[in-house]
């Protein structure tokens, strides 16, 4: 027999979905098979698969202990504990992605993540106790690609996860990006509408100026805050967020993001020494339109990142980096 209390970060989800994430040995069919025959059961009565839980109810298995049996694996504990934080409190973190580090697991499955540090340093605090959590592990509520620099939003507990992913949803975070583009812009100001497909395959994206059967339309907005010896130095506000949408966006209109392997002039971008894409989400508000439960302290305002590593280069007249 097995036994969980449901905890704070566990509360409101469906039974079924909570057993899922906290029994992982345990084969969906023998997960219903039991409820059905009231193997499984919720403070010693029948439940149901879409029962949602509150805290302290206590859910129990009487099932053989095989699929009980599974040492805590704690993989966060091979990435460095290290992590560059913007702001910090009992919620939530925002913390400074530095450029060639991927935000999660990928396809290469590497092992130093964001998330992991991030897991790495709240575990080192005493604020992440896996052996408490039967479900929730703190969570990242955005990403950016791995060349990309910049802030990224982890929720500390279920319910400001729940209450960041319906505002990121519902666009009451603002996000602004700087960027360091090739060339003279046309426009000090513009608003860019175009539509996109992305090529999965080519892990790449297309645009066209025209509507086309496949394509999604776009608007990215930017600002130019100064031009120097042939670049311009955008702030750039996206009113969709779409695959690779800013260095798709500007390179399809001839001004690609220096560094940008994929989308720009990769081999003389190298010969200033730009490896990764110049490319950074430095700036977060929240601006919340309606009640954020245990995030309103944080309606109105706005986070910045106090450097960012091209611009320092772009205004000091420096466009080559060690």
């Amino acid at each position: 027999m097995k036994e969980f209390i449901v905890n704070q970060n566990d509360a409101g989800q469906r039974l079924d979905k909570f057993l899922t994430k906290a029994a992982r040995n345990l084969p969906h069919s023998l997960l219903y098979k039991g409820i059905r025959l009231k193997r499984i059961k919720v403070n010693g009565r029948r439940c149901l698969p879409n029962q949602k839980l509150a805290p302290g109810d206590r859910i129990e298995l009487y099932l053989n202990d095989e699929f009980f049996e599974e040492e805590l694996s704690l993989p966060f504990l091979s990435a460095p504990p290290s992590i560059n934080v913007l702001y910090e409190d009992g919620n939530l973190l925002l913390a400074d992605k530095p450029c060639g580090l991927v935000v999660h697991e990928d396809s290469e499955n590497t092992a130093d993540t964001l998330i992991r540090r991030v897991q790495h340093y709240l575990y080192k605090k005493g604020e992440y106790r896996p052996k408490e959590e039967a479900s929730f592990a703190p969570a990242l509520c955005n990403r950016i690609d791995r060349n990309t620099c910049g802030i990224v939003i982890i929720a500390k507990n279920a319910e400001a996860l729940r209450i960041l992913n319906e505002k990121i949803k519902n666009r009451e975070l603002i996000k602004k990006y700087l960027c360091l583009v090739r060339g003279r812009m046309p426009e000090p100001h513009a608003l860019l509408t175009g539509y996109l497909k992305k090529d999965s395959a080519r892990n790449k994206v297309d645009i066209l100026d025209i509507p086309q059967q496949g394509y999604l339309k776009i608007l990215t907005e930017y600002v130019v805050l100064e031009e120097k010896n042939g670049f311009s130095l955008l702030e750039v506000t996206l009113h969709t967020g779409r695959t690779h949408q800013i260095r798709a966006h500007l390179a399809h209109i001839g001004h690609p993001i220096l560094g940008d392997g994929k989308y720009g002039v990769n081999r003389e971008d190298k010969k200033l020494g730009y490896k990764f894409q110049a490319l950074c989400s430095y700036q977060l508000t929240f601006s919340f339109s309606g009640g954020a439960g245990i995030l309103e302290y944080l309606s109105g305002r706005t986070f910045e990142l106090p450097e960012v590593w091209f611009r320092e280069d772009f205004e000091n007249g420096r466009l080559s980096r060690d």
